[in-house]
């Protein structure tokens, strides 16, 4: 009898308390992980990295506040982008925020390529850039997400709160209108073949 109520006072809030560091762990670890690709995704978004990284903190703080649901959460990393986005998305509607900075149009250099190499990759860069910032804004959250967070469908739909169809939809639009604009297989092109 006294096994069975030890047991039952393990699964309540001691059990919960021992759990604990470990979902702080997760969390961090999450967030280390993914730092990189989080920052590049909301610069893109937002178009600029300095608020990026800004969003990007605001957004582990957020999750850090909330961590006692890294437990109930299914999918970590969607959880990380949906309340990244959702900061982003707060911070574009601010009105002291409503004129948007341009990204810096110079990236670090490729080593090892040459001078006309690295010209031609910038401008390629420049050229995708600048065809991404056209999208439409759900477009781009789902083709950001897709390449630069690496997400599934099925975690972007989870991250945005669209159904999955939705999302292949989008997808399809925003790659096809890259396609266009850009009109050469370069970047989107590769992507384009990814897809199919």
């Amino acid at each position: 009898m006294s096994v069975g109520g030890a047991q039952g006072r393990l699964s309540g809030p001691l059990h919960e308390q021992a759990s604990a560091p470990i979902a702080d762990d997760l969390l961090v670890a999450a967030f280390e992980g993914m730092r990189d690709e989080l920052t590049s995704t909301l610069a893109f978004f937002l178009r600029n990295r300095e608020d990026a990284m800004d969003i990007a903190q605001e957004a582990f703080l957020k999750c850090w506040r909330n961590r006692e649901e890294c437990g109930r959460v299914s999918n970590l990393k969607a959880w990380i982008y949906r309340v990244s986005l959702n900061a982003a998305r707060d911070l574009k509607r601010s009105a002291w925020r409503r004129k948007s900075r341009a990204m810096p149009e110079q990236e670090p250099p490729m080593s090892g390529a040459g001078g006309a190499d690295l010209a031609q990759q910038e401008e390629e860069r420049r050229r995708v850039r600048d065809a991404v910032t056209l999208l439409r804004t759900e477009e781009r959250e789902v083709f950001l997400l897709r390449q630069n967070g690496e997400l599934t469908y099925e975690e972007i739909a989870d991250a945005t709160g669209r159904p999955v169809g939705t999302v292949k939809t989008q997808m399809r639009s925003a790659l096809q209108k890259l396609k266009d604009w850009l009109g050469e297989p370069g970047e989107a092109g590769r992507t384009t073949e990814e897809e199919s």
